[in-house]
Formats: C-alpha cells, structure tokens, sequence
C-alpha cells in the first residue's frame, strides 16, 4: 500500500496569515497552522504588539485582530530563529507611531537586515539603534511616504515587508524584482480584496481602506513535503502526500526532480483563500544530474539542501547556479552543504556562487554538521536513508523550528512503522 502523507502546515502562509489577521478589524480563523517554534515566535509577538493570538496548539487559531493600530510592546520582541517574522513585522510596525525593538536567538542575529530595513528608512521608518547589519535593531513607525523600489535580489521576504509597510502606513508601494519570488502575501490580499496588482515581476499595492477579517485553512507544507519526496526518491519507495500546497511559485523543485529522474504528479483539487492545494503522487526512477539555472533558484531556495544531498547519489553531475543567497540563510548553507558532503565521501565544491556536486553509489559516511539549521539537519537525515549511507547528525533538534513530526513522518515514508 502506498503510505499517505499530510505534512504540517505552510511556515510560509501560516506567518502571513497571523500578521494580516492581526492587522485586520476583527477576529480571523486558521486552520491548519503550522505549530512549530517559528510560528509560536510570529504569534508570541503579535501579542505583545496587541493583538489577541489563541495558543498555537490545535487545528485551529483565532486572531482577533487591531486594525493596523499596534500597540508599543514594552520590551524587545524575540523572534528565536525566524528571519521570516523579523522581517514581515519590520514592514507592518513601519506605519505605526510606535517603538519597537526586534531580536533573536544567536543564529538569526548573524543574519542581514539591511537590505530591508534601508528601503524601509527611506519610506520613513526611523532606525534608531542597528547591530551593524543584523540584529537587534530598534525602529521607530510613523508617517510612511509612497515608494517605487527595484530590488536587486528576488526574495519574497524583502517584497513583502515592503507591501505589509504600504498596507501599515495606507501608502501606495511598487516593488520590482529581477526575478518573481514567492508570492504567497499577494495572493492573500488579493483574497481579502485588498488592491494589488502583478505584472511580471512588479507588484504594486495601493490600499487605504480596512483590512478585513478572515477564515481559511493553511495548506500542507510544500518545502516540508520536499524532504518525504526526496525519500521516497532514494528509496524507491512511492509515497502519496495529501492536503499540501500546490502555489506554482512553491513547488518548482518538482520541475528539477522530474529532470532527475522522478517520477511526480499533481493533482489540484481546491483552493483555500487564493492558495491552490491537492495531491503529489511520487513514483520511482533512477536519479540523474542536472543543472539549476540562477533564474530558478529563488524559487527552489528552501529546497537546495535536499536536492543537493540527492544529487550525491545521482549519476553524472549537478550544478546549482548562482545560489548565492544560500550564504545568508540560517547558517551559510552553500558552504555547510559542500562541506558536509565532502565530509561523508562525495566530492563537491562552491566555486563563486556555483554549487558542483558529483553523484556516485559508493558507501558514504561520516558525521553531519547541522549547523543547527533545520534544512541541513533534514537533508542529510533523508540521504541517511539511502542504501550505503550512514550519517550521524550534530543534533537533531533543529527540525522542530518547522517540522515537529520530521523524524516520525520520515520514518512512516520509509515503511519503518
């Protein structure tokens, strides 16, 4: 029988859909959240800035929200290891008269703000202390001016701190990009009828009016479901996973596990505020190398841990172009990755911004240096699966900041149950 998978709730949707809840006039409902420490840290925080948040613990939370009118939290929000909620919060506090002082776990505090808090400082939010380029920083909110900005990276965190800033601060914002990054914010507001508009890789939203409130169901996470068909990939093993999201913008890693050999169907079958969701069927087939064009890369970003590590085990080789921006996420991933697979047996270099891994069947093992990230903790859990392998990770504790039930969930697609 093939095993059937249900894999948590979208990290990506679930913070989203807590912060416009929160920003909205009354009380929201979402089912389905992800539960994990990351959202708890995104929840923990829109309580302190007024908002009333039900624990995060069941199939369902309820936002009642403040209608864009935050209150001063008193003391600094802790984010733990969340870049996503830093950033997002950083936009929507932008148009409020408050003072608010953001920070986080030792992990987070490495990693750069910059580049969304200085096109933050010239729509008017005030910095008024920055640990160099990371945090805490400390900002102050008020009157926000209409702003046109051309990023030079495509990062739906940087896009969509700036949208949540003009939906703070009801002023006008335009965002271009040089590639289309995820865009899970637009398609929410455009859900709520919320003004904004999409022409190629430029958003722009211009909405003074209330934000109302909402019900929807987070959809299965397709960033977690990655790591249970990278599995079933290894192993052979096919495996059905239900209930998860099929944003186009989510699941391009699809599109390179195909050209690699795996076999993989979608199957839509509803949409829950703006977000499609259905079914992924997982064959099997012998795994090739490819390569990864620098355009897909903003669009496969959480998945390159994982497609590396089945890369080691594909015939020929796997190039990741351009994957710079693996160096700031939480732990320099491109470096982690390479030296990890150098450490267990297989042979791979960065070279500039490129990722080369040369795949082979000999045994590989060795131990695995998380670097307390979860993709890098699960990726390489999943290539210890794969006949001929045996890795031994630093830790194994990381995986709950997105994915509670990895381990129990990896197992059950193995058939360990």
């Amino acid at each position: 029988m093939t095993p059937e998978l249900h894999p948590p709730g979208d990290k990506s949707i679930t913070h989203r859909a807590l912060l416009i809840g929160a920003m909205a006039h009354g009380t929201s409902t979402v089912e389905h959240p992800l539960t994990a420490l990351d959202a708890r840290s995104m929840a923990g925080a829109l309580r302190r800035l007024g908002a009333e948040v039900s624990p995060l613990r069941g199939d369902a939370v309820r936002v009642r929200g403040v209608g864009r009118r935050f209150r001063e939290p008193g003391r600094a929000l802790h984010l733990g290891n969340s870049g996503t909620a830093v950033r997002l919060l950083l936009g929507a506090v932008a148009g409020c008269d408050i003072t608010v002082r953001l920070t986080g776990d030792a992990s987070l505090r490495r990693r750069p703000m910059r580049r969304v808090t200085e096109p933050l400082r010239t729509m008017g939010l005030t910095i008024l202390d920055a640990h160099n380029d990371g945090l805490p920083v400390t900002v102050r909110g008020g009157a926000l001016t209409d702003f046109r900005y051309t990023s030079p990276v495509a990062s739906a965190q940087l896009k969509s701190a700036l949208l949540l800033a003009g939906l703070s601060g009801r002023v006008a914002v335009t965002v271009t990009e040089p590639f289309r990054s995820r865009d899970h914010t637009e398609r929410l507001l455009r859900a709520l009828g919320i003004d904004v508009a999409v022409r190629g890789t430029t958003v722009t939203l211009d909405h003074e009016g209330a934000i109302p409130s909402f019900s929807t169901r987070v959809p299965g996470d397709p960033s977690s479901a990655a790591f249970l068909i990278g599995a079933a990939a290894l192993t052979r093993r096919p495996v059905r996973v239900r209930g998860v999201g099929l944003n186009p913008l989510r699941i391009e890693y699809l599109g390179i596990l195909t050209r690699m050999g795996v076999t993989i169907t979608a199957n839509q079958q509803d949409e829950w505020l703006g977000e499609p969701v259905g079914t992924l069927t997982v064959g099997s087939g012998e795994l090739r190398g490819t390569e990864v064009a620098a355009g897909e890369i903003p669009g496969v970003i959480d998945e390159i841990p994982l497609l590396a590590v089945l890369a080691a085990r594909a015939e020929g080789e796997t190039v990741f172009r351009g994957a710079g921006e693996l160096r700031v996420k939480e732990s320099d991933r491109l470096a982690l990755i390479a030296r990890n697979l150098r450490t267990i047996g297989t042979e791979a270099e960065v070279v500039g911004d490129d990722l080369v891994v040369r795949g082979a069947q000999k045994p590989l093992h060795g131990v695995v240096e998380t670097g307390w990230d979860h993709r890098i903790a699960m990726a390489f859990a999943v290539l210890g699966a794969a006949r001929g392998v045996r890795v031994q990770l630093s830790e194994r504790e990381s995986p709950a900041v997105s994915y509670p039930t990895f381990f129990a969930d990896l197992s059950h697609t193995l058939g360990h149950d």
